[in-house]
């Protein structure tokens, strides 16, 4: 085994937390220095082995092999070039910012400081997803007309959350495009939606939303998204094809996030490697820019915002 690869993590919210619970099992990876700047959240942070900075520059005064951004998604441009200037490898959650434009100027400053950057999609190394992969691609289930994404949350997160989170499509929906890409190969084109009403008055986004898209390769895309799951938070992805169907519950609210905690941990041992020379296995920034162009072309088809399926840009 080789030896541990010393991360640095940003942010210590729910999602950080999250990947420390996963993180803690791994021999490969260990978080040596955490930055928050929220000193509640510093002082609830569950890593006693770990630093704890107030700033990202303080941590990066530290000896580290790589860092995880898991700070709110309109933070990540800003702090992507930081520890890019740093010469640090960076695996970023997603979306990679709140915009393609804004996802492109990331992937620039690291590309520009020369230091690999990843993207945060676990799905990609849940188990299940890439035997669906390799079923869809190796032809069992024939030609595929319909794959099916889902992913519906317990309950609604925080109206702070939500005014920096980029709305529903962004927050959630990249998952979904995002592995539509990478399950069939095929990129997403022609798309059209629809919501439920606006959460509450005055909130920039809605409860739930479904889309439906156009494949590259000729196949239909299907993303439904919500907010209100009371028995859990749940994910799916369903492959209708010539030669067979497909089902993968990957995401289960009995088994809890025992799935999504495994895959983070896969991931960032995987990132390790990747920072160390090895090949992306995850998703790069390319990918994400192709998730957050389909996320932001299926808001603007929103009812309400323009009411209309928009063209995939040439």
């Amino acid at each position: 085994m080789a030896a541990s690869f010393r991360l640095g993590l940003i942010g210590a919210g729910r999602m950080g937390r999250t990947h420390l619970r996963a993180l803690a099992g791994s021999a490969r990876v260990s978080v040596t220095a955490i930055t928050e700047v929220s000193a509640a959240a510093r002082a609830a942070v569950p890593a006693p082995r770990a630093s704890l900075h107030e700033s990202v520059a303080q941590m990066l005064e530290q000896p580290l092999d790589g860092i995880l951004i898991a700070a709110p998604s309109d933070q990540h441009g800003a702090i992507i070039a930081e520890v890019a200037a740093g010469g640090l490898p960076i695996l970023c959650e997603k979306p990679c910012g709140l915009t393609t434009a804004q996802a492109r100027a990331a992937a620039q400053a690291a590309a520009a400081a020369g230091v690999p950057l990843q993207v945060a999609y676990w799905r990609r190394y849940v188990p299940a997803l890439r035997e669906l992969r390799h079923r869809i691609a190796g032809g069992d289930l024939g030609v595929v007309h319909l794959l099916a994404c889902y992913q519906w949350d317990e309950q609604p997160p925080s109206a702070a959350f939500r005014a920096h989170s980029g709305g529903i499509v962004i927050d959630m929906g990249v998952h979904e495009f995002d592995q539509l890409r990478w399950l069939t190969g095929q990129d997403i084109g022609t798309l059209a939606a629809v919501t439920s009403a606006a959460a509450e008055p005055g909130t920039p986004d809605v409860d739930s939303a479904q889309v439906i898209a156009e494949l590259s390769g000729g196949s239909t895309g299907l993303v439904s998204l919500g907010r209100y799951h009371p028995a859990g938070d749940m994910a799916r992805a369903e492959a209708f094809g010539t030669l067979g169907t497909a089902r993968c519950d990957f995401l289960d609210p009995a088994d809890g996030e025992r799935v999504q905690l495994a895959a983070l941990r896969l991931q960032a041992e995987s990132f390790a490697d990747f920072a160390a020379g090895g090949p992306c296995e995850g998703a790069t920034a390319d990918d994400a820019i192709a998730a957050l162009d389909a996320a932001q072309r299926a808001a603007a088809a929103m009812p309400g915002l323009s009411g209309a399926a928009l063209r995939a840009p040439r």
